[in-house]
């Protein structure tokens, strides 16, 4: 018996009824209509739940891992600093690091640049003694004014202290995630070294191996003292065809100028053949200029013939931007860092680095029409300006000659050439 023909056993829906025969359905009920709609949406959800779930785990399978990381509700950030350094007890004044093992000293300055660099390799510096690690002092200060300026606290992640002394380095690990102990055989460098004692010249030229040293191993710098406050990130502000660029304590008013006074507080310093081969020449010329300070000699070498052979190109950096007691940096809406030099003394510079972090808290809390118009000026120098003035009435008037000049205040040199 032959299969009845599909069409001949599907009923006629309502909705074909209505469409084709003309006639209306006696409609559903209420009660009915509502169990369908629910049905659907309980047949939705059956399908969209498991998908969402399905979803979730593929996109948790290829998210990273969030690790959270030492220290960040202190300075929020990542990557993570080293792991601590056990630190004995405040009684226990005993170097953990043994100054004749080279190799792991190497290793944790390998580490901790490493960790605190920038993409390009390039990491911020500054040294510090136990003289200016106690609580509230210079290295409080410094670190406050990286919080304090514009654009700046992200830049407190790519800073190294190195410490001069055990005390110092205990201190450090306190309130900041990288610290670098740097050893010195039969040196005590915890007291305060006054401006061009033996153990000040001592620390300054330990300093300046320490970063040729970083410079060998391909990490470009910043270096800058720790009685530096700074209030905008510098590094706009540099110049990008300088391998090596340094403060004044007088800008003549030309980047290139060799009669530009530098001071070695603060400077920037490209890794490369140049840089390290002039660093080199810098440390080995202590012995040509036997009792005077980095900073001089630099003043000395910048003018001989060999720094122009080895191809480096210096840049000295405007006041206008990096100031200082010395020539302060008068524009507070171009400031990039203020220094307390041309004074002597811990506590003097103590005192007018305050006064200074509180004229840039006046400042910031000014409204911007305030700010655009410069109603604001700094209020130091206070206790540093019988070393201030001294040092001004001196420049001031003196001329310079073409010749070479030395002008010699101590052992402090002015030089214009």
């Amino acid at each position: 018996m032959g299969r009845m023909p599909r069409a001949a056993l599907v009923q006629p829906s309502a909705t074909s009824s209505r469409r084709f025969c003309g006639s209306s359905p006696l409609r559903p009920s209420r009660a009915s209509a509502l169990r369908r709609v629910a049905a659907v949406l309980l047949l939705a959800a059956a399908v969209a739940l498991p998908c969402a779930v399905l979803y979730r785990a593929a996109v948790d399978a290829t998210a990273p891992v969030y690790i959270p990381r030492a220290r960040r509700p202190l300075l929020q950030w990542d990557p993570p600093p080293l792991p601590p350094v056990e630190v004995p007890a405040e009684d226990d004044d005993a170097d953990p690091f043994p100054t004749d093992d080279l190799v792991s000293e190497d290793l944790r300055l390998e580490l901790v640049l490493q960790e605190a660099s920038m993409d390009n390799k390039t990491v911020i510096l500054t040294t510090l003694n136990a003289a200016w690690a106690s609580p509230g002092s210079v290295i409080d200060l410094f670190i406050d004014s990286f919080r304090s300026g514009v654009g700046t606290s992200s830049l407190l992640r790519h800073l190294v202290i190195v410490a001069f002394d055990w005390k110092a380095y205990k201190r450090c690990v306190k309130i900041h995630p990288y610290c670098f102990a740097l050893t010195t055989e039969d040196v005590d460098f915890s007291e305060e070294k006054r401006f061009q004692t033996s153990g000040y010249l001592e620390m300054m030229w330990k300093r300046l191996d320490f970063l040729r040293l970083v410079l060998e191993k391909g990490y470009s710098f910043v270096f800058s003292d720790a009685h530096i406050m700074w209030f905008r990130n510098p590094f706009p502000f540099f110049y990008s065809d300088g391998d090596f660029q340094i403060a004044c304590d007088h800008y003549v008013g030309n980047a290139t100028d060799l009669r530009n006074i530098a001071n070695g507080g603060f400077n920037y310093v490209k890794s490369n053949d140049q840089s390290i081969e002039f660093y080199k020449f810098w440390y080995s010329s202590r012995f040509s200029y036997p009792g005077y300070h980095d900073q001089d000699v630099f003043n000395f070498i910048k003018h001989d013939p060999y720094t122009t052979d080895i191809g480096l190109t210096i840049k000295f950096l405007s006041t206008s931007y990096f100031g200082g007691i010395c020539e302060p940096s008068r524009d507070l809406n171009k400031v990039c860092t203020m220094h307390a030099n041309c004074c002597i003394g811990l506590q003097s510079k103590i005192h007018d680095l305050r006064i200074m972090m509180e004229d840039w808290r006046n400042y910031m809390s000014m409204p911007p029409s305030l700010k655009s118009f410069g109603a604001l000026s700094w209020r130091v120098p206070q206790n540093c300006r019988k070393s201030w003035s001294l040092i001004n009435i001196i420049a001031s008037n003196f001329i310079p000659l073409t010749t070479g000049v030395h002008l010699i205040f101590g052992k402090s040199t002015l030089a214009y050439m």
